[in-house]
């Protein structure tokens, strides 16, 4: 079980997966429903962060690499066409409901990437991030649940 969960929250903060992987990795193998929400949330939450330092020192630097450099601009753009027309128009709650989908291309690498894009303020940035992987989480959370009792 301890091995099962430290998989779902390695899911929870990798950028392939994000909670909307390690919730129902947890669940379908066996790990307490409550832990591995908890766990995944936090984890996926971390991302922000992480990101944020990324992108504020790191990614400066390896601005430099031709490879890297395609790759970031590649990446932005794909984070402010998804994103940008919703945080234009709605700001704050735009970000959220661009983090809270569960699907991919969403979620808290491409939220923190956006609301670096647009220059918001980090502890907004950081509440509607927050949100958005909390309500992801529980939308996966309560879909897995319901789909393994068969309902669905």
């Amino acid at each position: 079980m301890i091995k099962d969960l430290i998989i779902a929250v390695l899911w929870s903060v990798s950028p392939f997966g994000e909670a909307k992987v390690g919730i129902p990795y947890g669940i379908l193998n066996g790990v307490n429903i409550y832990i591995v929400f908890i766990a995944c949330f936090l984890a996926n939450l971390l991302v922000f962060p992480i990101m944020l330092f990324f992108l504020k020192h790191i990614n400066k630097i390896l601005l430099r690499w031709v490879f890297y450099k395609k790759s970031a601009i590649y990446i932005a753009r794909r984070a402010k066409v998804g994103s940008g027309e919703k945080i234009k128009k709605y700001g704050f709650y735009g970000l959220i409901f661009f983090v809270m989908l569960p699907i991919p291309g969403t979620g808290v690498y491409a939220g923190s990437i956006a609301s670096y894009l647009f220059n918001m303020e980090k502890k907004k940035a950081f509440m509607a991030n927050a949100v958005g992987i909390f309500l992801s989480s529980l939308i996966v959370w309560g879909t897995t649940l319901l789909t393994m009792n068969g309902v669905g």
